[in-house]
């Protein structure tokens, strides 16, 4: 009878073991696939970061007009934000004295490449000067070392990606498109941001200046925000500069020590 039992017992432990390990082995195998998707697949961009607290991003692409940069800077001094501006070698050269008053307020200072190519279409080469043409232009203006790169369109390949990582730089998306590049008005911005799926901690907002109903929504969509709790910050201190990985989203997530 002893011995019967002792058989049960070896049995039990033999089967939990072997479970424990098949759920180790499917573990291991998700979080391989999360941590290596970026570097075997495709290279991704930063499209959001995973956080606790509730800090979130608000961009702003420059590549057209200035005529509501000020109202646009009134505003976020007024509502105590640091944002992040993504600017065109073109509207540098343009408007030298905004991108000197965007650096003076605090802001960052983003590249957006020279002339808002599609990215994917050039070659390593190319996107280098794409990039570096922006960099010594606003360098030469502000004294600013830029970091942060958002390719034209949201449109990028691995060797865009891995380009401006080489050139020292975080290429950057959005995860929450206020699609005020398309003109619907005020209260469609303010809906589609605050009504946005993804929205929610450590996300970044698309918004450009330039756009027609912008200036007029931001008071209001930085209101409406900053009431659910959210804190803005700049990209810049959003993002986490190493000890990460990406999962298939574009999330940047920070590795455990």
């Amino acid at each position: 009878m002893k011995e019967t039992l002792k058989q049960r017992l070896t049995s039990i432990t033999l089967c939990i073991m072997a479970m424990v390990s098949i759920l180790s082995i499917v573990s291991a195998v998700k979080n391989a696939a999360v941590i290596t998707n970026s570097a075997q697949g495709r290279k991704l961009p930063i499209y959001c970061v995973k956080k606790e607290e509730p800090k979130i991003s608000i961009s702003f692409d420059a590549a057209w007009g200035n005529e509501d940069t000020a109202q646009i800077l009134e505003i976020l001094k007024k509502h105590n934000v640091k944002a992040t501006f993504f600017m065109t070698g073109g509207w540098v050269k343009a408007y030298p004295d905004d991108v000197k008053a965007i650096y003076a307020a605090g802001h960052d200072l983003g590249n957006h490449s020279e002339n808002h190519k599609n990215m994917s279409q050039l070659s390593a080469e190319q996107c280098k000067e794409e990039i570096d043409l922006v960099h010594k232009r606003v360098q030469e203006l502000t004294g600013y070392d830029m970091t942060l790169f958002r390719p034209p369109y949201g449109d990028y390949n691995d060797t865009v990606v891995q380009t401006a990582e080489s050139m020292g730089y975080y290429a950057i998306q959005w995860d929450v498109d206020s699609l005020d590049w398309k003109d619907y008005g005020t209260d469609s911005i303010i809906k589609t941001v605050t009504g946005h799926k993804h929205l929610g901690n450590g996300s970044i907002i698309l918004c450009h200046n330039g756009a027609k109903y912008t200036a007029q929504a931001l008071d209001m969509l930085l209101t409406t925000l900053k009431e659910r709790g959210y804190t803005f910050v700049p990209i810049s201190e959003l993002i986490y500069k190493d000890h990460f990985y990406m999962d298939v989203e574009g999330r940047q997530i920070p590795m455990k020590n």
